[in-house]
């Protein structure tokens, strides 16, 4: 067996309580993270603290051990979502014709979009740690949609000259206006899709 490289350097092999204590410590994260996730989009970042540990069935204690400060979870929340987001797009791309893969994934970001809109107020809020997630959105996000768009126009499925920040914009600009209800940003995105249809299979110009 490998010595893990901490271990070994304290002088001691892994036991198996260790392993089964970083085990448990995952599940607690990944627990808070999307008990988090879905209580920002309904109470924002400011929710008590005891209500998203209840909801992800662990002590306020356990909390705070993974995230002292609410901008550690707020931070952890946004690259797990900007993560989840941007790995799907080669998976669409295995599964789907490159223009559906496109339209699946611009949806998908549609939804990544719905919930980051209980993080806006942070984001927003000029505290420096937050300082580099709009950098980390466009290096993760801007090239995983550049792939999905360059297959979808080289096939003939959406028209040429359409850059992946420009849509990334309008997606998020889109899913941002008005208050009709959750579907409101799927519908005007829906338009969007339909649009990049326009003049597909011709030069980019």
């Amino acid at each position: 067996m490998t010595e893990d490289p901490i271990e070994a350097a304290a002088g001691r092999t892994p036991a198996r309580g260790d392993r089964r204590v970083r085990v448990d410590a995952q599940r607690n994260i990944d627990a808070l993270l999307e008990a988090a996730k879905a209580v920002f989009g309904t109470s924002g970042v400011d929710a008590p603290v005891r209500e998203i540990a209840a909801r992800a069935g662990v002590g306020v204690g356990t909390f705070y051990r993974h995230f002292p400060l609410r901008s550690d979870l707020v931070t952890a929340v946004f690259r797990r979502e900007v993560d989840a987001t941007a790995d799907a797009a080669p998976a669409l791309a295995a599964e789907y014709e490159p223009g559906e893969a496109l339209s699946r994934w611009i949806y998908r970001f549609t939804d990544f979009i719905a919930t980051k809109r209980g993080l806006a107020a942070a984001l927003h809020s000029g505290d420096p740690a937050f300082n580099v997630l709009p950098d980390y959105f466009m290096q993760r996000l801007g090239p995983a949609l550049g792939g999905l768009l360059d297959a979808a126009v080289e096939a003939g499925a959406v028209r040429p000259g359409v850059s992946p920040k420009d849509l990334l914009y309008a997606v998020s600009n889109l899913c941002a206006s008005g208050d009709e209800g959750g579907d409101h940003g799927r519908r005007m995105v829906a338009l969007l899709i339909d649009g990049l249809k326009y003049g597909a299979g011709k030069p980019a110009p």
